[in-house]
């Protein structure tokens, strides 16, 4: 099994990629109004944080 501090790094790319998910979706928004982009941008947030809070957790956590 990856050490937690590989698997936090492997999150954290996965949340730099919802995190330019989200600007993809704020310029949709802007661009036409799109409701449907609004509610993505929504959800991708819920997603970046819970991402962001598991990170940390595995970084915090003591080496076995």
């Amino acid at each position: 099994m990856a050490s937690f501090e590989s698997l936090a790094d492997d999150i954290a790319a996965i949340e730099v990629r919802v995190s330019e998910a989200i600007f993809d979706a704020v310029r949709s928004q802007l661009r036409g109004g799109d409701e449907a982009a609004k509610e993505v941008e929504k959800r991708l947030a819920k997603v970046r944080r819970s991402l962001q809070k598991a990170e940390f957790l595995l970084r915090r956590q003591e080496p076995d």
